[in-house]
């Protein structure tokens, strides 16, 4: 729902801070940007969008974009002229499971880049999840992940 992506946008910000120490742009991904195109799918993310500026008006976020429009300038100067991600989102909010899992194992595969998870968020303990291809570096990765969770749980 629309407010599932909200909420899901201020936890992955929260992460996102912990592990990368960096402000969080987060963009509310669609196959639309700016109402290129309407449907139920796209509606729900201008929702989201809507919600988190009116929750978390400190957050610098925006949508809904296309992917290209959310990670570079020059396609968000056409696209998205107003956005004030400027093409450099960091952290992407992708509008159901299953578009965030076909995006995460392309850029794992196809992209060459690593990928840890699924991290689990929004419970008061850190608890994180192994792919079933994971390696032993991808266990490694996960157990730091959630130690620095675990750490700011205590803080």
């Amino acid at each position: 729902t629309s407010e599932q992506l909200v909420d899901i946008a201020y936890s992955s910000a929260e992460t996102f801070r912990l592990l990368v120490e960096k402000e969080p742009k987060i963009a509310f991904l669609s196959h639309s940007t700016y109402g290129s195109s309407k449907c139920s799918d796209q509606e729900k993310v201008v929702r989201a969008v809507a919600l988190a500026k009116e929750k978390y008006p400190d957050l610098c976020l925006d949508g809904e974009l296309q992917f290209d429009a959310a990670i570079m300038e020059e396609v968000r100067e056409k696209k998205a002229p107003g956005s004030p991600l400027k093409g450099s989102a960091n952290v992407l909010i992708f509008p159901d499971l299953d578009a965030g899992n076909i995006a995460y194992k392309i850029t794992e595969r196809l992209g060459l880049a690593k990928a840890y998870g699924p991290i689990t968020q929004g419970l008061a303990k850190p608890i994180n999840d192994l792919s079933r291809g994971c390696n032993e570096f991808d266990i490694v990765g996960a157990i730091a992940i959630t130690a620095l969770q675990a750490e700011e749980v205590d803080s």
